[in-house]
């Protein structure tokens, strides 16, 4: 069984991740612990609320460093929702501009969409060869957010010149936003594949097979 860490930061939702795991048979740990978060197969950075106290709760358990580390020898990482966000070099909430941990460039931006927040199931669109969303073309996923990343530098043609540029599957409300990334052994997801149904249990299968 891979051991997976749910990483406690003080964000909700810990509880229905680490049981959607296990369901998908991971070795499950809620924990603060960096040491713990560093040593496991894989990593998940859940999230829900506000982006600024979410890397408040991140900073104040070595959240960005264990990521940071974890992604330097290759480790894989899985952020969802908030915890995706995150991930982003920014996120503009009700005025307030926060610093995130930035592993990806892009601002976390609230929706233009007549409806805010985003709330239920909706279809995304996948790349061809993605690893996250194999065998699940056409599935529908559980969204529930008002922000997102609308433009993703990274995923331009042509800006990372030879490198590989990261996956993104992207989803459509009032205009486009970014679904899921994958890039190396950095994973994400805007909606909640634990709150997704049998959709969301074969995304994380997926995710489990990439670990070492």
């Amino acid at each position: 069984m891979k051991k997976v860490v749910v990483l406690d930061y003080g964000s909700g939702n810990l509880r229905s991740a680490e049981r959607a795991l296990a369901r998908v048979g991971a070795d499950v740990t809620v924990t603060d612990d960096p040491h713990a978060a560093l040593e496991a197969d894989g990593l998940v950075v859940p999230g829900v609320g506000a982006y600024a106290a979410c890397m408040d709760g991140l900073r104040a358990v070595d959240g960005p460093k264990v990521i940071g580390r974890r992604l330097a020898g290759g480790r894989p990482v899985l952020g969802i929702c908030v915890g995706m966000q995150v991930l982003f070099e920014r996120g503009v909430e009700h005025g307030q501009d926060s610093e995130g941990c930035g592993e990806w460039p892009g601002v976390v931006e609230q929706l233009q969409a007549p409806v805010l927040p985003h709330m239920g199931w909706n279809t995304v669109q996948a790349p061809e060869g993605s690893t996250l969303f194999a065998g699940l073309e056409d599935q529908r996923f559980y969204f529930v957010h008002s922000y997102g990343v609308r433009e993703f530098p990274l995923a331009e043609p042509g800006v990372t010149g030879r490198l590989t540029p990261p996956s993104v599957t992207w989803a459509e409300h009032g205009d486009r936003f970014v679904a899921g990334v994958e890039n190396g052994p950095l994973s994400a997801t805007q909606f909640h594949p634990e709150k997704s149904g049998d959709a969301g249990a074969q995304l994380l299968t997926n995710w489990l097979g990439t670990l070492d």
